[in-house]
C-alpha cells in the first residue's frame, strides 16, 4: 500500500481526535475534523509532474441546476448549482457506474462544514475540475447526517489507510461500492507539499484505465481486512469484563491527559466530550471517599467552568460553538451543533447538582435559552446547526466567525455610558472590555490566524472574576454584574443586525432525542416546568413528524419548509440505531420529569423495533443500521467509541437497564448483558474510547435503584418528594411514580408497585434494590439523606 500525502497546513481548522490522551485509538466522530489534505490509496499509484498541471481559474456558478436540486438536504442544496453531474446516494448512481464501468467519486460533508465550503468554492465551481468528474467518473454527493451509515463505513476505511480522517471526505469506490483511495480535503491545484485535487483526478482517471485488476484486487483486499478488523462479537466470553477494572483503567487513562490549568484533556484543539464529563461525575460518585473520586469530580467541575469563561461560549447570546483552536478554549471553531447543546446542558446541570454552585446552572439556562432562540422548529422540532461562517457585511464573502468578533470602536461605540462612582474615568465599553480582554489588536493570536483576516477583532473570554473586575474600579459587585449584563444584551441587540450565520434547518431524530434529554434533565433539576414543556413539544414532535405508526419506525429526517410546514423526503429516511437509542433515552428522561407515562410506554415499542431491526443475535449488541437500508455496503458497523456523540451502542446499554428497572423484563437486561460482553475486548484495550459504555458497565455490576414515589401527581408533598430526587446527582437510578391506579401502566409491568402504601395518606417515598425496598420516607431531608449514603 502506498500513500500520497502531504501535511494540511497550519490553520484554524477541524483537527480529529477528542481530546483525549495518546493511544486512545480513537475514530473521528461527528464534526470533529473537517479538513486535511490526505490521500490514501490501496493501490500504488504515480507521481504526477509539472507538465499535468493547468490554471484552475475558478468561474461563475452555472444559473442550471444539476440533479440536487430535487434533493431536501440544505448541504445537497448548497451544490445544486456546481457544474458537476452530481448524484444522490442512490441505485440510479451504482447503476450508471457498472453500465458505463466507471469509478464513483464520493463526496461526504454535511452543510455547516468550513473546509467543505472551501472546496466547493475551489473545486467543485471550476469549471475544468466540473468535467473531469462528470466526464469520468460517477460523482455522487452525501450529506453525512442524513447517511450516517455510509459516512461512517467509508471514514473507517480512510482512518485505516491514512492518518486520520475528517471532512470534507472524499472516497473512490469501484462500481460495486468498494473504496480503493481516499482522503479528505484537496486544494485544487498542486501545492509544495500538497497534492491538488486535479492532479488526483488525473491519476485515478490513469489508474482505472491501466490498471483496474490490480487496483479491484487490492480494494478486495482492503474490504475483506476491514471486515475483520471491525467486527464486535461476543464469541467465547459469556460474561463482560470488571467494572472496577475498566473504571479504574478509565480514569487513569483521563488523568493522564488532563491539562491542569485550562482543564480539558488535549493541548489543542480541544472539545468539549461531555461524555468524558458525564464518565467523571459517575466515577466521583462510587469513589467519594478517595482521593481519586476527589480528583475526578475537580476534573470535571474545573474542565466545565474553564470552557464556560472561554470563547468557546458564545457570551453575548449564549450556547457553545464547537470546539477550541488552542489550549486555553479561547478561540473556536465558531460553528454552533444541536448536539453540543443537548449534552452540555446536561452536564451543566450535573455540575449543579453536585456542587451546588449556580453559576453551573446558569450556564444550563443560558444554552437552553439559544436552542429555544436560534434552533427551534415552531412545531416543538430542534434543527442541527448554525455555521461558523458568515459575510462580515451584506454582499461580502462569508468568513469564519465574522458573526460573532468584535473590536475595540464597535464596543465603545455601543457603550460609551460613564460609570458612575469607579475609581478612575470609565465607560461601559472599558469595564466589560477589560473584563472580557478585548484589546486594540485584537486578542486573537498571529498564529491563529495566517491569513491576517482577523487583525484587530476579539473572542469574548472571561479574564478575571467578577470580584478582581470590581475590585480593579473600586466598584459593588452587584454593580458590575448589572453593567455587565446590560452591555451583553447591548451588543446582542447591536449583532441582530449582522448578516446571520447559514442555519441547517435539518431536523434529525437522534439529534432532537438528545435536546428532548437536555430540556427535561434541565428542566426537571432546576424545578422549572417551562424547560419541561419544550422537551415534551419536541417529544410530540418526533412523534408527529418523525414516526411512522404503520410500521412502528422512526425517520431519520425531516425539514423545516416553507411558512412553518414541516417537509419529508420521499422516500422516507429511515431511523438508524442512533436514532432510536437517543430518542427512548430522551422519552425516559421525559418520563422522570413529567411522570406522564404515555412517554414511557412509547419508548417500550421504540425499544421493541430497535431491537428487531438492529439486533445482531450472533454477536451480541447492535448494529448501526438496518441491514436491508445497507444493502450494498461493503461493511455493517457497529460503533465502538464515544466521541461528540456518545456511541449508540452505550447508550443502549444503559436504556436496557433502565427500562429493566422500569419492567423487570428480564429480555433486556440479557441484551445489556450480551452488548456489554460483545464489547469486552474493545473495553479492556481502549477504555478511554468508550467510557459512556463504562459507566453502563458499572450501572449494571452495581445494580439500579428504583425510587418509587407514591402520592397524587398534582399534590404539593408528591413534588416536593420528587424535586428532592431531582436536585440530587443518582445517574445509575429510575424515578417511578406510583399514584394507586393498579390498571395503570406501571402497575401492570411491576405488580410489586401494589403493595407499596401511603404512610397517614401523605406522599410516601420507597428506594428498592435488588427487589428489597426501604422504609418509608415521607420528609424530603429524610430522602435526602438515605440517596446521599
Amino acid at each position: 500500500m502506498s500513500h500520497l500525502s502531504s501535511p494540511p497546513p497550519k490553520h484554524k481548522g477541524e483537527h480529529k481526535g477528542h481530546g483525549l490522551p495518546r493511544g486512545s485509538e480513537r475514530g473521528s466522530s461527528p464534526r470533529d475534523k473537517d479538513r486535511s489534505v490526505t490521500v490514501s490509496s490501496s493501490v500504488p499509484m504515480p507521481a504526477g509532474g509539472k507538465g499535468s498541471r493547468t490554471n484552475c481559474s475558478q468561474s461563475a456558478p452555472q444559473k442550471t441546476p444539476n440533479r440536487l436540486i430535487n434533493e431536501k438536504s440544505p448541504y445537497l442544496l448548497q451544490h445544486a448549482y456546481n457544474p458537476v453531474d452530481w448524484y444522490p446516494w442512490g441505485q440510479e448512481a451504482f447503476d450508471k457506474a457498472r453500465k458505463e464501468n466507471k469509478p464513483i467519486f464520493l463526496s461526504v460533508g454535511y452543510s455547516t462544514c468550513h473546509w467543505c465550503h472551501m472546496m466547493e468554492e475551489e473545486s467543485f465551481q471550476n469549471e475544468e475540475i466540473g468535467r473531469l468528474l462528470s466526464e469520468d467518473f460517477v460523482s455522487v454527493k452525501v450529506d453525512r447526517e442524513e447517511r450516517p451509515d455510509v459516512d461512517k463505513v467509508y471514514m473507517t476505511f480512510v482512518q485505516a489507510t491514512s492518518s486520520g480522517g475528517g471532512w470534507p471526505m472524499s472516497v473512490w469506490l469501484t462500481p460495486n461500492l468498494q473504496p480503493f483511495v481516499g482522503g479528505t480535503y484537496f486544494p485544487p491545484e498542486d501545492g509544495l507539499t500538497r497534492v491538488g485535487f486535479r492532479t488526483v483526478l488525473l491519476r485515478i482517471r490513469e489508474q482505472w484505465k491501466q490498471n483496474k485488476k490490480t487496483l479491484l484486487e487490492n480494494s478486495q483486499r482492503v474490504t475483506t481486512a476491514l471486515l475483520a478488523r471491525s467486527e464486535i462479537s461476543m464469541g467465547d466470553r459469556q460474561l463482560p469484563p470488571s467494572a472496577a477494572t475498566m473504571n479504574s483503567r478509565c480514569f487513569q487513562q483521563l488523568d493522564e491527559g488532563y491539562d491542569e490549568e485550562y482543564g480539558g484533556f488535549a493541548e489543542a484543539p480541544k472539545f468539549p466530550t461531555p461524555v468524558i464529563l458525564s464518565f467523571l461525575f459517575s466515577y466521583w460518585l462510587s469513589h467519594r471517599l478517595t482521593q481519586d473520586g476527589s480528583r475526578a469530580q475537580q476534573m470535571a467541575l474545573h474542565t466545565l467552568k474553564m470552557m464556560a469563561n472561554g470563547g468557546i461560549r458564545d457570551h453575548v447570546g449564549q450556547g457553545f460553538h464547537r470546539y477550541s483552536t488552542d489550549r486555553q478554549w479561547h478561540v473556536p471553531h465558531f460553528e454552533k451543533m444541536l448536539y453540543d447543546q443537548a449534552q452540555l446542558t446536561v452536564a451543566y446541570s450535573q455540575a449543579f447538582q453536585i456542587s451546588g454552585d449556580e453559576f453551573y446552572s446558569d450556564v444550563a439556562k443560558g444554552i437552553l435559552q439559544y436552542v429555544a432562540r436560534n434552533l427551534s422548529h415552531r412545531s416543538g422540532g430542534f434543527y442541527s446547526a448554525e455555521d461558523a461562517d458568515s459575510p462580515p457585511e451584506r454582499g461580502m464573502r462569508p468568513k469564519e466567525g465574522a458573526f460573532y468578533l468584535w473590536t475595540v470602536k464597535e464596543v465603545q461605540q455601543l457603550l460609551p455610558e460613564h460609570v458612575p462612582g469607579a475609581t478612575e474615568p470609565l465607560t461601559s465599553g472599558q469595564l466589560l472590555m477589560k473584563h472580557y480582554g478585548l484589546t486594540e489588536a485584537g486578542n486573537i493570536s498571529p498564529s491563529q490566524d495566517p491569513k491576517g483576516e482577523l487583525q484587530g477583532q476579539n473572542v469574548l473570554t472571561v479574564r478575571y472574576s467578577l470580584e478582581l473586575t470590581a475590585a480593579r474600579f473600586g466598584l459593588d459587585v452587584e454593580a458590575v454584574q448589572t453593567l455587565l449584563n446590560t452591555g451583553l444584551e447591548k451588543l446582542f441587540q447591536a449583532r441582530k443586525h449582522r448578516p446571520k450565520p447559514h442555519l441547517d434547518s435539518k431536523m434529525l431524530a437522534a439529534w432532537n432525542g438528545l435536546m428532548v434529554s437536555g430540556f427535561a434533565v434541565t428542566g426537571a433539576v432546576l424545578g422549572q416546568e417551562r424547560l419541561i414543556n419544550y422537551a415534551i413539544n419536541g417529544a410530540k414532535f418526533l412523534k408527529r413528524h418523525m414516526f411512522d405508526v404503520a410500521s412502528g419506525r422512526l425517520m431519520r429526517t425531516c425539514y423545516a419548509g416553507s411558512g412553518g410546514t414541516v417537509e419529508h423526503s420521499n422516500p422516507p429516511c429511515w431511523g438508524f440505531l442512533e436514532d432510536y437509542t437517543f430518542v427512548v433515552r430522551g422519552l425516559l428522561d421525559l418520563y422522570e420529569a413529567s411522570q406522564e407515562s404515555a412517554w414511557l410506554e412509547w419508548a417500550l415499542r421504540l425499544q421493541d423495533t430497535q431491537d428487531r431491526l438492529f439486533w445482531d443475535s450472533r454477536g451480541g449488541g447492535y448494529f448501526c443500521s438496518e441491514a436491508e437500508l445497507g444493502a450494498g455496503l461493503p461493511l455493517r458497523l457497529k460503533d465502538d467509541q464515544d466521541g461528540a456523540e456518545p456511541s449508540a451502542n452505550s447508550v443502549s446499554a444503559h436504556n436496557l437497564l433502565r427500562l429493566h428497572g422500569f419492567t423487570g423484563h428480564k429480555d433486556w437486561m440479557d441484551k445489556c448483558v450480551c452488548l456489554l460482553t460483545a464489547f469486552s475486548e474493545r473495553m479492556r484495550r481502549v477504555p478511554v474510547a468508550l467510557p459512556e459504555m463504562v459507566r453502563a458497565l458499572s450501572a449494571h455490576q452495581q445494580t439500579l435503584k428504583q425510587i418509587v414515589i407514591c402520592g397524587d401527581p398534582q399534590a404539593k408533598d408528591t413534588k416536593a418528594l420528587l424535586q428532592c430526587v431531582h436536585s440530587i446527582y443518582i445517574p445509575n437510578k429510575v424515578l417511578i411514580l406510583a399514584d394507586g391506579d393498579p390498571s395503570s401502566f406501571l402497575s401492570r409491568q411491576l405488580p410489586f408497585l401494589g403493595t407499596l402504601r401511603r404512610l397517614e395518606d401523605r406522599a410516601t417515598a420507597y428506594v428498592c434494590e435488588n427487589q428489597a425496598c426501604s422504609m418509608p420516607i415521607t420528609e424530603p431531608c429524610e430522602l435526602r439523606k438515605l440517596l446521599h449514603q
